[in-house]
Protein backbone atom coordinates (compact mmCIF):
# COMPACT_ATOMS: atom_id res chain seq x y z
CA UNK A 1 0.00 0.00 0.00
CA UNK A 2 1.34 3.00 -0.74
CA UNK A 3 1.45 6.06 1.75
CA UNK A 4 -1.78 7.70 1.66
CA UNK A 5 -5.01 6.22 1.39
CA UNK A 6 -8.07 6.44 -0.38
CA UNK A 7 -11.28 7.53 0.94
CA UNK A 8 -14.55 8.47 -0.73
CA UNK A 9 -16.04 11.56 0.31
CA UNK A 10 -19.74 12.28 0.90
CA UNK A 11 -20.67 8.48 1.24
CA UNK A 12 -22.15 6.74 4.18
CA UNK A 13 -19.73 5.42 7.20
CA UNK A 14 -20.60 2.05 6.14
CA UNK A 15 -18.66 2.88 2.42
CA UNK A 16 -16.02 4.17 3.99
CA UNK A 17 -15.39 1.15 6.15
CA UNK A 18 -16.20 -0.94 2.87
CA UNK A 19 -12.90 1.43 1.26
CA UNK A 20 -10.65 1.73 4.25
CA UNK A 21 -10.91 -2.05 5.58
CA UNK A 22 -9.36 -3.94 2.55
CA UNK A 23 -6.64 -0.86 2.04
CA UNK A 24 -5.44 -1.53 6.13
CA UNK A 25 -5.54 -5.65 5.09
CA UNK A 26 -2.97 -4.96 2.30
CA UNK A 27 -1.23 -2.47 4.88
CA UNK A 28 -0.47 -4.93 7.75
CA UNK A 29 -0.68 -7.89 5.36
CA UNK A 30 3.24 -7.59 4.83
CA UNK A 31 4.27 -6.03 7.86
CA UNK A 32 4.42 -7.94 10.77
CA UNK A 33 5.51 -5.21 13.90
CA UNK A 34 2.46 -4.92 15.95
CA UNK A 35 3.01 -1.32 16.88
CA UNK A 36 3.51 -0.32 13.41
CA UNK A 37 1.00 -1.76 12.21
CA UNK A 38 -1.29 -0.28 15.09
CA UNK A 39 0.03 3.37 14.56
CA UNK A 40 -1.51 3.06 11.10
CA UNK A 41 -4.05 1.90 11.90
CA UNK A 42 -4.87 4.97 13.85
CA UNK A 43 -3.95 6.86 12.00
CA UNK A 44 -6.22 5.66 8.93
CA UNK A 45 -8.98 5.24 11.63
CA UNK A 46 -9.22 9.19 12.72
CA UNK A 47 -8.43 10.44 9.21
CA UNK A 48 -11.33 8.36 7.43
CA UNK A 49 -13.82 9.58 10.22
CA UNK A 50 -12.60 12.06 12.04
CA UNK A 51 -12.77 10.89 15.13
CA UNK A 52 -12.09 12.59 18.45
CA UNK A 53 -9.36 10.09 19.34
CA UNK A 54 -8.35 6.46 18.08
CA UNK A 55 -5.80 4.25 19.73
CA UNK A 56 -4.87 1.06 21.47
CA UNK A 57 -4.70 -0.46 24.69
CA UNK A 58 -1.86 -3.43 25.08
CA UNK A 59 -2.72 -5.70 28.29
CA UNK A 60 0.56 -6.20 30.39
CA UNK A 61 0.15 -7.83 33.42
CA UNK A 62 -3.22 -6.54 35.59
CA UNK A 63 -3.77 -3.48 33.43
CA UNK A 64 -4.30 -2.10 29.77
CA UNK A 65 -1.42 0.21 28.96
CA UNK A 66 -1.71 3.06 26.06
CA UNK A 67 0.05 1.95 22.81
CA UNK A 68 -0.26 3.73 19.04
CA UNK A 69 -3.02 6.30 19.47
CA UNK A 70 -4.00 9.85 17.48
CA UNK A 71 -5.99 12.18 19.33
CA UNK A 72 -5.05 14.41 22.75
CA UNK A 73 -3.15 12.80 25.57
CA UNK A 74 -4.54 10.28 27.15
CA UNK A 75 -4.87 7.89 30.17
CA UNK A 76 -1.63 6.08 30.26
CA UNK A 77 -2.72 3.01 32.30
CA UNK A 78 -6.41 1.51 32.89
CA UNK A 79 -6.93 -1.42 35.65
CA UNK A 80 -8.87 -4.84 34.54
CA UNK A 81 -12.59 -3.69 34.58
CA UNK A 82 -12.16 -0.39 35.07
CA UNK A 83 -14.29 2.09 32.67
CA UNK A 84 -15.08 0.80 29.32
CA UNK A 85 -11.71 -0.03 27.91
CA UNK A 86 -11.07 -2.36 30.99
CA UNK A 87 -14.50 -3.71 30.80
CA UNK A 88 -14.34 -4.58 27.20
CA UNK A 89 -11.35 -6.43 28.58
CA UNK A 90 -13.17 -8.31 31.08
CA UNK A 91 -16.38 -9.32 29.42
CA UNK A 92 -14.32 -10.05 26.04
CA UNK A 93 -16.67 -8.51 24.19
CA UNK A 94 -17.26 -4.93 22.36
CA UNK A 95 -18.63 -1.79 24.10
CA UNK A 96 -20.77 0.59 22.55
CA UNK A 97 -21.54 3.51 24.69
CA UNK A 98 -23.83 6.30 23.34
CA UNK A 99 -23.09 8.21 26.09
CA UNK A 100 -19.98 8.11 28.30
CA UNK A 101 -21.47 9.68 31.18
CA UNK A 102 -23.81 7.09 31.54
CA UNK A 103 -20.98 4.64 31.67
CA UNK A 104 -20.96 3.65 35.75
CA UNK A 105 -17.15 4.14 36.47
CA UNK A 106 -16.23 6.20 33.49
CA UNK A 107 -12.69 6.97 33.23
CA UNK A 108 -12.88 10.75 31.89
CA UNK A 109 -9.63 10.73 29.81
CA UNK A 110 -10.72 14.18 27.93
CA UNK A 111 -13.91 15.85 29.02
CA UNK A 112 -14.62 16.14 25.59
CA UNK A 113 -15.31 12.81 25.39
CA UNK A 114 -18.86 12.36 24.64
CA UNK A 115 -19.42 8.60 23.30
CA UNK A 116 -17.00 5.45 22.50
CA UNK A 117 -16.66 2.37 20.93
CA UNK A 118 -14.26 -0.40 22.75
CA UNK A 119 -13.55 -3.47 20.49
CA UNK A 120 -11.22 -6.15 22.06
CA UNK A 121 -8.77 -8.57 19.91
CA UNK A 122 -7.68 -11.83 21.13
CA UNK A 123 -4.55 -14.68 21.33
CA UNK A 124 -5.40 -18.38 22.72
CA UNK A 125 -8.89 -16.95 23.78
CA UNK A 126 -7.35 -14.42 25.89
CA UNK A 127 -7.42 -10.16 24.86
CA UNK A 128 -3.76 -9.07 23.96
CA UNK A 129 -5.05 -5.72 23.34
CA UNK A 130 -8.21 -3.40 22.79
CA UNK A 131 -9.43 -0.82 20.36
CA UNK A 132 -10.65 2.49 21.87
CA UNK A 133 -12.60 5.10 19.53
CA UNK A 134 -13.95 7.97 21.32
CA UNK A 135 -15.95 10.73 19.69
CA UNK A 136 -17.03 14.39 20.80
CA UNK A 137 -20.15 13.70 19.80
CA UNK A 138 -22.99 11.88 21.80
CA UNK A 139 -24.47 8.46 20.07
CA UNK A 140 -21.44 8.25 17.38
CA UNK A 141 -21.45 4.56 17.14
CA UNK A 142 -23.72 2.18 16.12
CA UNK A 143 -23.89 -1.59 14.56
CA UNK A 144 -22.27 -0.59 11.56
CA UNK A 145 -19.21 0.88 13.50
CA UNK A 146 -18.94 -2.39 15.77
CA UNK A 147 -19.02 -4.97 12.54
CA UNK A 148 -16.44 -3.06 10.97
CA UNK A 149 -13.91 -2.49 13.69
CA UNK A 150 -14.66 -6.02 15.18
CA UNK A 151 -13.60 -7.17 11.27
CA UNK A 152 -10.34 -5.07 11.76
CA UNK A 153 -9.64 -6.65 14.94
CA UNK A 154 -9.79 -10.29 13.40
CA UNK A 155 -7.72 -8.78 10.81
CA UNK A 156 -4.80 -8.17 13.30
CA UNK A 157 -5.55 -11.26 15.26
CA UNK A 158 -4.30 -13.46 12.09
CA UNK A 159 -1.81 -10.86 11.49
CA UNK A 160 -0.17 -11.56 14.64
CA UNK A 161 -0.38 -15.38 14.40
CA UNK A 162 0.47 -15.80 10.79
Amino acid sequence: MAESLFLPKSVSKEEIYQSLLPQLASLIKGEKDLVANLANIAAALREGFGFFWVGFYLVKGQELVLGPFQGPIACTRIAYGRGVCGTAWKEKKTQVVPNVEAFPGHIACSSASKSEIVVPAFQDSEVFLVLDVDSDVLNDFDSVDQRYLEELMRMLEKNKTS
